[in-house]
């Protein structure tokens, strides 16, 4: 028996992942859903779902979604991407299920008029920062992404983590995301090639997926590190374990977020929880994040210059690292934990269920 399917009768809010690949979404939904299950009967519904997920199947909503929950006149449909909340607008509206619809969104740039049309039959609209709101055509709830400040936690010996990788020196610096120019994996790889000659201590390492379309970009910047003869100190390690990713969190020293731009980005957030020192650009909610100079540093996208500058005061000095360190973890801790955004949340559903408006916003 599978003991993560749920009880459709019982399950107030269904959450919607209905792409394959594991992607910032993902993300989000696997931070928030541990948090969720103790406060709501809540569950995902999608392909490839981690097992340890609380779920439901197809067969199952298509053959009992029409009741509502126990104890509710209408179930909640959180969706986060436009296949998500069309295919509640279907099941709300075309087949009649008892659904209010929330969605939830991070983009922060102008929207086609198909989002602009899906989001306007939405009962409830949150967005990640208030950038995101700007660009939305309706008014919009903003609550901020938190992070699982257990799941990412600091290591009680950064450098024995560090060695256990099995990887040369003494320091780990690293950029996570997918190998693209968006998230600014060329800059990372320019700034270690001018900076790891003069920090012998430090490898660099880069967790992410390569897809197939991004062949060519990754070879360009392999040959980039070839030339420069540090093929063995900046690796590419590849797409990890979701459950592996807290690890690598704690085994670096110095976490770098350089990309052109961004909808929140979360990977600023899991770096400060896990104690590490942080150099981003300014995009997504990164300035709502990091309290520049204090929490970690911010430069503008593409400032290549700025960026080696930056990195180059933290590799310079282990004790201002694991200062800056210290103090990101203390302020996600004080303001963007998980239990905060997954409260907030549970506020919008009350609301939609009680029938007043969740998005005050505008």
């Amino acid at each position: 028996m599978d003991r993560a399917l749920r009880n459709l009768q019982e399950i107030e809010v269904i959450v919607a992942n209905l792409k394959r690949r594991h992607t910032g979404v993902t993300s989000t939904i696997m931070a928030l859903l541990p948090e969720q299950t103790k406060r709501l009967q809540i569950a995902a519904l999608g392909p490839k779902l981690p097992a340890q997920w609380p779920r439901i199947t197809w067969s199952d909503l298509l053959r009992h979604g029409f009741r509502p929950p126990r104890g509710k006149r209408l179930r909640i449909w959180h969706a986060r991407r436009n296949l998500e909340a069309l295919t509640g607008i279907i099941l709300r509206s075309l087949l009649g299920m008892p659904l209010k619809l929330v969605f939830t969104s991070a983009a922060q740039r102008h929207h086609s008029r198909w989002t602009q049309w899906l989001l306007r039959q939405m009962d409830a609209v949150v967005a990640t920062s208030p950038e995101t709101a700007n660009y939305l055509p309706v008014p919009a709830k903003i609550i901020f992404h938190g992070v699982d400040t257990a799941r990412f936690s600091p290591a009680e010996d950064r450098e024995r983590e560090w060695r256990a990788s099995g990887l040369p020196g003494r320091f780990g610096i690293a950029v996570f995301g997918r190998v693209r120019h968006q998230k600014g994996t060329d800059l990372f790889i320019q700034a270690m090639c001018r900076l790891l000659p003069q920090s012998p201590d430090f490898t660099a390492v880069i967790i992410g997926a390569m897809t197939a379309d991004k062949y060519r970009f990754a070879s360009q910047l392999k040959s980039i590190i070839a030339a420069a003869g540090l093929s063995d100190r900046i690796r590419f390690l590849g797409e990890r374990p979701a459950a592996e990713i807290p690890l690598w969190f704690r085994r670096v020293s110095i976490v770098v977020a350089p990309q052109r731009w961004e909808g929140f980005g979360l990977v600023p957030l899991e770096a400060m929880a896990s104690g590490g020192a942080v150099v981003a650009t300014r995009v997504g909610a990164a300035h709502h994040v990091i309290a520049d100079e204090h929490t970690g540093y911010l430069v503008s996208p593409g400032d290549l210059e700025a960026l080696v500058h930056r990195l180059g005061i933290l590799m310079r000095d282990p004790q201002l690292t694991l200062a800056m360190g210290q103090c990101g973890r203390a302020h996600v801790v004080n303001h963007f934990s998980i239990e905060r955004e997954a409260g907030e949340l549970e506020r919008v559903y009350k609301s939609c269920w009680e029938g007043s408006d969740p998005s005050p916003h505008r």
